[in-house]
């Protein structure tokens, strides 16, 4: 089931460019974090994807499964105090979204993002794609999202480093100092 979640933020921006092992640990993936308040209309949407994709994969069980999935914080739609310690996050909600293949990151015209361009950076504006899915192997159950893309929408203020300097923030020059030309 595939989620269009428009207007979050972007926190670990750098994930969506370049393949890491989570943690350092296991196969390379893409992914990032998407942060926004516990009001925001992307709250009811990934409820609604959770508890669709929960019956359909393990219908008169469900309820029981979900109790388990919550109790032990095992879908991919998270409260941001348990990670109050990283810029953003406390007081909201955030999904964890990765992919083993890049996904598309383009801008609001759609076109390609590459990291050279800088943006989106950490704390950037974000529409963001998924796909939700159930996971019931030897690794337990969960309810997982793949992230399939990322259009920028708007800049925000950057989490820690994130981001190029924009061009406002340079001086005018109005006369070429001797020698610093």
């Amino acid at each position: 089931m595939k989620l269009n979640i428009k207007n979050v933020r972007i926190a670990f921006a750098d994930g969506i460019h370049q393949a890491k092992a989570f943690n350092g640990e296991g196969a390379a993936t893409f992914g990032a974090s998407f942060i926004f308040e516990p009001d925001h209309p992307a709250v009811a949407q990934c409820k609604e994807a959770i508890e669709t994709v929960g019956k359909e994969k393990w219908g008169t069980k469900w309820a029981t499964v979900q109790k388990e999935l919550t109790a032990k914080d095992r879908t991919f739609l998270h409260d941001g105090d348990g990670k109050a310690n990283l810029a953003g996050f406390a007081g909201n909600m955030f999904i964890s979204a990765r992919s083993k293949t890049r996904p598309t990151v383009v801008d609001g015209q759609r076109n390609p993002l590459t990291a050279e361009d800088g943006k989106p950076y950490s704390g950037a504006y974000v529409n963001v794609i998924i796909e939700v899915w159930p996971q019931d192997n030897s690794f337990g159950k969960r309810i997982n999202c793949t992230l399939k893309g990322v259009q920028f929408v708007r800049d925000g203020e950057a989490f820690a480093s994130g981001g190029a300097a924009r061009e406002d923030e340079f001086e005018e020059i109005v006369e070429a100092a001797e020698g610093l030309v």
